[in-house]
């Protein structure tokens, strides 16, 4: 299980890298975990795509 303070350095790792495209990127991987079965890696990769929202900021239209 990976901590809090693990997920959000992920998070912001991965949109340093990435930019925002990452969230998309971490759904993706998250559904391909789901597919596979692959329970508990798919949670901390929807944790990561949560964390990754937050960091963005709310959706402006």
């Amino acid at each position: 299980m990976t901590s809090e303070t693990q997920i959000h350095t992920i998070a912001r790792q991965m949109i340093e890298r990435r930019g925002f495209g990452a969230i998309a990127e971490a759904a993706r991987i998250a559904q391909e975990c789901e597919s596979k079965g692959e329970a508990d890696e798919a949670r901390e990769w929807r944790q990561i795509q949560d964390a990754m929202k937050m960091m963005r900021g709310p959706h402006q239209s």
